[in-house]
Formats: structure tokens, C-alpha cells, sequence
């Protein structure tokens, strides 16, 4: 009987061992299926297939190729005739009268041969281009009237040529050119970001470093009552093609909408949260409130105080930073909050023991405790709300986002949009790097603590 017993417990505890590992086993092979169905699912919901297929990838060739170099302008106006050199196309990059680019030979007063990498040559010949590619042949587009006439080699259109009876567009290996009944160009691409320190009308453009050096240390004037180092420095910092001094202050102005966004929330915050914490407010009502009030202004994301700001104050810097103010306030709020009700009670209670009023109490029993961590967060969402001031600044109006916006939005030189990028990127590192030391020399007290 005893036997028996014994028996039908461990068969009892035998099966249910096995329907555990049978669960498991399913398990196991049912969530990665459920999680490869779901992305099966997403694959053909966003229409994955479809969007590699809209791709435009001679478009983000080109995209990337302006990133890092930069392209002369050679322009025929096919209407009045007359030849323009410019980089990038601008009037502030358009080569002076007497002045041609090195890779432009004049034909006669209406034509030029202008000389590409990889071997390709393109011919403006009036309202005639003539493009040449080693590998194909010539192709020629005439301007006449209204139609413009495309010939090739073989008869056939490349897929490197757009052509329509408006436009043609030819994309070579070397070069580009564009033909229009307005007027034909042809774009010569070059490694660097030319003109960024001197102008074409500056009389340091094309020096060499120590051509530069050489005339800063000499005592001949180059501009009139200027020193050569002063009219260096001049010309760097009013360079109109790259806007050195409207970017430094852009910078300035993305840094300062963190800062008083930042600064602001926490001195708001600190005070309220005294209000939300439980072990210095007995009454629920009052944290109730002050909770809700928390949730109520991070809730909202920071791109839509913005907006909301931004139509009730106008753009500028200081509506960007009352936008991070406000969603800080909300996240600072709930933060120092949960950190004043973690505070050691034996601290406070020894400060009232020697007779301290309750703000003293507050002063040297409880913020001593918390400081590290407010310290923390407060740095931390500093260095976060550098990056934030960008998109926000895009939006009112002030700061490096509003520069990158423009250069992306007006299909501005590419090369200006991987500046400002870059410009960005540095400015979040110094930053970090920043309230990195600023955290140390606070809370730890030198620069040296935790090693």
C-alpha cells in the first residue's frame, strides 16, 4: 500500500515535469516565430519592396558627392549669350572679369572647352553642347528655339542621360551638365570645400599656408590701413559664401537656448518638488496637483511647445528656450521629487536636533543629500538639450538648426549642410565633455575623484 503510494506522487510529478518542458519547448519556438511574423508583417505594411524600388540612388550619389567637394558653375545664357564662371553657382562665388577657372580653355567670345576628370571634355559652342566620354563617343544637345535635340553615338539614350523636350541631363563619370532653352551648364566637381576661408575677391584667395605666413609677419601693407593678419582675419571672419561669423553666433545661440531652457526648469522644478514629495508634503491634494502639473508639461513633447510657443510669443531664441524650460520643468519635477523621498530622515532629524529652523533644516539636511543627484541630471540633460536646441531652433527661428534647415530645405550646397553637421556634432562633444569635468569638480570635488 505504501508502495503504491509512493508511486503515484513521483508519476504525478514525472508528468507534470514534462508538461512544463513541453510548455517551454513551445515557447521557445513560438515567440521567435511570432516576432519573424511581425516583421514579415512590417516588411510589406511599409511597403519595404516599394521603397527600394522608388529609390533614387544617382540622386544620393550626387547628394554625397556634394557632401565632401564642390562644383564650378561653367553657364552659357542660350537667350543673350555670354559665358559666367561661379562656384556653386553663386553670384558670391562668380569669378571676376579677366579671371577663368584653370580647367576652362576660351574657344572664342562664345564658347569654351571645359576639361573633366576621367578623361571627359565638354564643348559650349553657343546654344551647343558637345560632351565627350572615352568609353562612348560625343553626345551633342542643340538649343534651337524651343526644342532642344539630342544626339548620340549609337542612337540610343544611356541610362546616365535624363532627356525630355524641356531639359537633358547628362551625368558622367567625370563631371555633369545640365541643357535647358535658358541656358547650359556644365558642373566640375572637386575634392574640398573651396572658398571656405577667403572669397575670390579677397587678396589672399589662392595663397598657400606659407604664402599666408610669409605676408603676416611682413610690414607691406596688401590692404590699406589694415595690418596683413588683421585683413586675414577680416576676410575669414566675412566670408560671404560661408557665413563664419552668422555661424559662430548661430552656435552661440543653440548653446544659450540650452542653457536658460535647462537652468530655468531646475531652479522651477526644485522648489515644486518639495510640493510632490511625500515626506515634506502631507497633503495629497497639494501632490496630487503638483504631480499631475508634472505629467501635464512633459507630457507634451518639446517640438510642440514649440509650435504652440512659437505662435504665441514669435520665433526666436528665447521662445526655443522656454519650450525646453517648460518640458524640463515636468521631468525635473518628477525627478527630484523621487529623490527627496529617498533622503536619510537621521541627517534631518540631527539638524533639528541643534535647534534649525525648518528652511535650515531643508538647507543643510536635505540638500547636501540630494545635490549629487540633481547635479547629475541637471548636467546630463544639458548636454541632451544642446542636441534639442537644433531641431528647436529650426523651428523659431535662431541657432545652427535654423542654418542647417535652410541649406537642406532650399537644396543649398551640400557641402554647407556636412559643415554645419560637423559644426554640430563638435558642439555636442565640447559639451559632453564639459559637463563631464563640471559633474567631477561638483560632486566629487577635483578633477581626479573615482580614479
Amino acid at each position: 500500500m505504501t508502495a503504491t503510494a509512493d508511486i503515484l506522487p513521483a508519476q504525478g510529478h514525472k508528468q507534470a515535469a514534462t508538461a512544463l518542458i513541453a510548455r517551454k519547448r513551445l515557447f521557445a519556438f513560438a515567440a521567435p516565430a511570432v516576432i519573424l511574423a511581425y516583421f514579415v508583417y512590417l516588411f510589406f505594411a511599409f511597403d519595404i519592396p516599394g521603397l527600394m524600388d522608388r529609390a533614387r540612388m544617382d540622386n544620393a550619389a550626387i547628394l554625397v558627392a556634394d557632401s565632401y567637394s564642390y562644383k564650378t558653375h561653367v553657364t552659357h545664357d542660350n537667350r543673350n549669350g555670354g559665358m559666367s564662371y561661379a562656384i556653386e553657382g553663386e553670384n558670391k562665388g562668380t569669378y571676376p572679369d579677366g579671371m577663368l577657372p584653370d580647367f576652362v580653355t576660351p574657344l572664342n567670345d562664345d564658347a569654351v572647352r571645359v576639361t573633366l576628370d576621367a578623361g571627359e571634355t565638354a564643348e559650349i559652342d553657343g546654344p551647343t553642347l558637345r560632351y565627350t566620354r572615352p568609353d562612348y563617343g560625343t553626345i551633342t544637345v542643340t538649343v534651337d528655339g524651343r526644342t532642344i535635340r539630342l544626339d548620340t553615338p549609337d542612337g540610343q539614350v544611356p541610362d546616365w542621360i535624363s532627356a525630355s523636350n524641356a531639359r537633358v541631363n547628362i551625368t558622367g563619370a567625370g563631371g555633369r551638365a545640365t541643357v535647358t532653352r535658358a541656358r547650359t551648364e556644365v558642373y566640375n566637381y572637386a575634392l574640398g570645400w573651396e572658398l571656405f576661408w577667403f572669397t575670390l575677391d579677397s587678396p589672399f584667395y589662392g595663397k598657400t599656408i606659407g604664402e599666408l605666413a610669409s605676408l603676416a609677419l611682413s610690414s607691406d601693407r596688401v590692404v590699406a590701413g589694415q595690418s596683413n593678419l588683421s585683413a586675414m582675419v577680416s576676410d575669414v571672419w566675412n566670408n560671404k559664401m560661408w557665413r563664419h561669423k552668422d555661424v559662430i553666433w548661430a552656435i552661440f545661440e543653440t548653446v544659450l537656448m540650452a542653457f536658460l531652457g535647462t537652468m530655468g526648469a531646475a531652479l522651477v522644478a526644485l522648489p515644486l518638488a518639495f510640493l510632490a514629495a511625500r515626506n515634506f508634503t502631507r497633503l495629497m491634494s497639494v501632490r496630487f496637483g503638483v504631480r499631475r502639473f508634472f505629467d501635464f508639461v512633459r507630457g507634451v513633447d518639446g517640438l510642440i511647445w514649440t509650435i504652440i510657443l512659437s505662435r504665441a510669443f514669435g520665433p526666436g531664441p528665447l521662445t526655443g528656450a522656454l519650450a525646453i524650460l517648460i518640458t524640463d520643468t515636468g521631468s525635473f519635477g518628477k525627478m527630484f521629487s523621487e529623490a527627496l523621498e529617498n533622503v536619510d530622515d537621521k541627517q534631518i532629524e540631527g539638524i533639528a536636533s541643534t535647534g534649525a529652523k525648518p528652511m535650515q533644516r531643508y538647507r543643510f539636511g536635505v540638500i547636501p543629500q540630494v545635490t549629487p543627484v540633481l547635479l547629475s541630471q541637471v548636467l546630463y540633460y544639458l548636454e541632451s538639450n544642446t542636441r534639442s536646441a537644433t531641431v528647436i531652433g529650426a523651428i523659431t527661428g535662431g541657432g545652427i538648426g535654423l542654418l542647417l534647415t535652410q541649406a537642406i530645405i532650399t537644396q543649398k550646397d551640400w557641402e554647407e549642410v556636412s559643415y554645419y553637421i560637423v559644426l554640430i556634432v563638435l558642439m555636442v562633444m565640447a559639451m559632453d565633455t564639459f559637463s563631464g569635468w563640471l559633474r567631477r569638480r561638483l560632486i566629487q570635488g577635483n578633477g581626479e575623484g573615482g580614479h
